[in-house]
């Protein structure tokens, strides 16, 4: 059974989702690195171990990831699922976990990499608007993108009401493709990512149009 640590620094919805799930995989672990963050009260609830590493107790990047890469070893952790886990990781981190790490961004990436994605697309008069779950590499919000889930904004929309939309689904579509990592549906190889066997191209897209 594939053993999984999320890393939280919030309310953790996308952790509860992951919860309520029931994966094939084991959520074994949860790390935040704010003490308050409600998501460690839903860890609790659901009788998963919690971590506290606090990034401002440590001199630098580096030295914060190691003590997090020394507890997902601890672990015994397959795969790392970011859930508003709101730290830029270390090179070195994300090498020791290529292929073994996991992100939901609120974009349809390669379109609104970094901060303010719902601003940014009222901005621009995009009409399609969603979340993208990818693989995480060190190049920020970078990685082969796994799903997709797509929404039509509508001219009512503001930044609120955009990111009500996009949590309702990331928590349809993260759950659905750590379901699939865990089953051996999507697989991180040499050759890149397979999905039911078959190199793949682009990610996968759930609309809620």
């Amino acid at each position: 059974m594939i053993k999984i640590a999320v890393l939280v620094s919030g309310s953790g919805s996308n952790l509860q989702a992951l919860i309520d799930a029931n994966l094939s995989g084991q959520i074994v672990g949860v790390i935040s690195n704010k003490p308050e963050a409600y998501a460690l009260a839903r860890a609790q609830k659901a009788g998963i171990q919690t971590a506290v590493i606090e990034h401002k107790q440590y001199p630098n990047r580096e030295a914060f990831d190691d003590v997090m890469h020394q507890q997902l070893l601890d672990w015994d952790v397959d795969l790392v699922v970011l859930a508003g886990f709101m730290r830029i990781l270390s090179e070195k981190f994300v090498k020791a976990w290529e292929g073994k790490m996991v992100n939901i961004h609120p974009s349809l990436l390669p379109n609104y990499k970094g901060m303010h994605t719902h601003q940014r697309v009222l901005n621009t008069g995009d009409t399609l608007h969603g979340c993208t779950v990818h693989y995480v590499t060190a190049e920020l919000d970078a990685g082969q993108a796994l799903a997709q889930g797509i929404l039509k904004v509508s001219h009512q929309d503001t930044t609120h009401s955009l990111a009500q939309r996009v949590h309702v689904l990331e928590h349809l579509i993260y759950p659905q493709v750590v379901e699939w990592i865990c089953t051996g549906v999507i697989q991180h190889t040499a050759a890149g990512v397979m999905y039911r066997g078959q190199l793949m191209q682009e990610p996968v897209q759930f609309c809620k149009l």
